[in-house]
């Protein structure tokens, strides 16, 4: 090797390394694959996933027709819900969809994105919930209508656990709300707890039921869906979002698009 040769050869140092032969590019080939399939859906867990999508949403949507029928309280976005179907003379779940259409408006100077299961969240849960309540009569009965509630939130846990897992977009108010988060810059359980004050307050002055069910919601919800989001965890995707419990993202880490938030409510 010449002295020019040798010079250049140094100067370039050993970061460079040589030049990848044709075993080392099929090595990176595959590495690339790897890596490519590891930062999308795996194809294998796409059944499973509906699955769990669908299943949720309609246990969550049967969950939220059954507090209507204990009439005990609501969560925040029922309460709202059913103050405007007491105005309008639509049924619960029809507000429900209007305004989870509406929601999605909000999230475009939000530049959230839509998945699958934000749009089947707006859908489903309004028809599920008015099906619910048009085979389920209201009980006059206290004593009935506690175990219905009891229920009713441990029902809708179990539906946030498995449709959240499904990794296919949050529902439109909890993408609502992450949206806020990433564009605020403030956390998420402060972004929520504003959120769900001002909707419980509006609600309320509409006429829509607020007591004790709503309090046993906001205080179980929590550790409930946390604990049916490890349950229905699927091993191989991302690890489910941290809203539902109210957590921000860590700061280190670029925000990746929010795929739901912990109460679905959507």
């Amino acid at each position: 090797m010449s002295a020019k040769g040798s010079a250049e050869a140094s100067a370039k140092g050993p970061a460079e390394g040589p030049e990848p032969g044709p075993e080392g590019d099929a090595a990176d080939g595959r590495e690339g694959e790897r890596e490519a399939a590891a930062g999308r859906p795996h194809g294998r867990h796409l059944p499973r996933r509906l699955v769990q999508l669908y299943v949720g949403l309609v246990l969550y949507g049967v969950s939220m027709g059954l507090m209507v029928r204990a009439d005990l309280g609501l969560e925040p976005w029922s309460v709202l819900n059913q103050g405007i179907a007491e105005h309008t003379g639509l049924t619960i779940g029809t507000v429900t969809i209007v305004s989870g259409a509406l929601i999605l408006l909000l999230w475009i100077p939000l530049r959230q994105r839509v998945g699958l299961g934000t749009v089947s969240n707006v859908i489903v849960l309004g028809l599920v919930m008015d099906a619910t309540m048009a085979l389920v009569p209201a009980s006059p009965s206290f004593w009935m209508r506690v175990p219905v509630l009891a229920g009713a939130v441990a029902l809708n846990g179990a539906a946030t656990g498995l449709y959240i897992s499904a990794r296919f977009g949050p529902g439109p108010r909890d993408g609502l709300m992450t949206g806020l988060h990433l564009r605020t810059g403030r956390p998420i359980r402060l972004v929520r707890t504003c959120i769900e004050i001002t909707v419980l307050a509006a609600g309320f002055l509409l006429g829509g039921s607020v007591g004790v069910g709503t309090v046993v919601y906001a205080l179980a919800i929590g550790p409930m869906a946390q604990f049916f989001l490890r349950l229905f965890a699927i091993r191989g995707l991302d690890e489910p979002s941290r809203v539902v419990t109210g957590k921000s993202a860590p700061q280190e880490q670029p925000a990746p698009a929010p795929e739901a938030a912990a109460d679905c409510r959507s």
